[in-house]
């Protein structure tokens, strides 16, 4: 597995071909979901499958038609960034020589925190799922500023490319092509992308998933929409201006979970107030923040799709660029 890794990456650098290039990140992710599996780390391998070997690539897509589909002849020598690279690949490596080896169980990780996580947590926070009750328990600053990092990186999409056409018009990008196989097809597909996106959101406590996982889905259900039936039927089905008033909205519930237990007598982001049982509290806190985070994570993949997407070369013409 990281021979193919090894093999998919270098394919991948030395493609000038951008379209295969994007296809080999995917299978370059896809294979390290696979890693992920073999070590037991289903949850981490189901983000990578869904973000990185998904919608990840659909994003990348979307950028060649701004791009053009073949890479540009370099003006400067690579000799420079080769360095770049070399030193810092070098630099990881020898931090890495002080780490415990690979599944040491005299590992610190191994020895207190593990053991703390896998004795108390199912107990303090109600959530089967331990995976997920650190996450949105223990480490709840952690995900928020996670949460943060998604909303920055929206934003940041959004300042550099628009998501508006002056004037207030649409730029009309079509769909895919007229075939009843094709839409009959996505029809059926969507309806099942988005009840797996709910299973994924509210089942997340007890198995893989949660609010990463579930929000990419659901970008993805409406992406594949919009592919199929063309911008025009995707904007009635969520306008743009939601898609991003909704990154701010799951911040909101997020944080709004938090200062509650605050207005309850407890810290912020501590859920166990929430309820007359704490452990009950607890539950109900990460299954509330779990959703800020698929709400926020949706609005956010489908900002950046719109932003990339939406774009018109000039070459197109007929219309004003964003």
């Amino acid at each position: 597995m990281l021979a193919l890794l090894v093999v998919t990456v270098i394919a991948a650098v030395r493609s000038t071909d951008l379209f295969a290039a994007a296809i080999l990140f995917g299978i370059y992710s896809f294979l390290t979901a696979i890693l992920f599996m073999d070590l037991d780390a289903v949850d981490v391998a189901f983000t990578e499958a869904a973000v990185g070997a998904g919608v990840s690539t659909v994003l990348l897509l979307s950028t060649l038609r701004l791009t053009g589909r073949y890479e540009q002849r370099h003006k400067h020598s690579p000799a420079l960034p080769l360095v770049v690279v070399g030193l810092t690949g070098a630099a990881l490596v020898y931090g890495m020589t002080d780490a415990p080896d690979f599944g040491d169980p005299e590992a610190p990780a191994h020895t207190h925190v593990a053991k703390r996580y896998i004795e108390d947590g199912p107990r303090e926070t109600g959530v089967p799922n331990m995976v997920t009750g650190v996450l949105a328990s223990y480490r709840g600053y952690d995900t928020l500023g996670e949460v943060f990092v998604v909303f920055t990186a929206g934003l940041a999409v959004m300042m550099l490319l628009g998501t508006r056409v002056r004037g207030g018009r649409s730029s009309g990008r079509e769909a895919i092509g007229d075939l009843l196989v094709l839409r009959v097809v996505g029809k059926v597909l969507i309806a099942f992308v988005m009840l797996f996106g709910l299973y994924v959101q509210f089942h997340g406590d007890y198995g893989a998933g949660g609010g990463f996982q579930a929000g990419v889905i659901f970008a993805t259900a409406l992406i594949v929409y919009d592919l199929v039936f063309g911008e025009a039927d995707a904007r009635r089905v969520m306008p743009h201006i939601w898609t991003e008033r909704l990154i701010a909205i799951g911040i909101l519930i997020y944080l709004g979970v938090g200062v509650a237990g605050m207005l309850l007598g407890g810290p912020f982001l501590d859920y166990s107030k929430l309820a007359t049982d704490p452990v009950k509290g607890e539950h109900l806190g990460i299954l509330l923040v779990e959703f800020g985070i698929g709400v926020a994570v949706f609005g956010a993949v489908m900002s950046i799709f719109n932003a990339f997407s939406g774009l018109r070369l000039p070459s197109e013409g007929g219309r004003d660029d964003v």
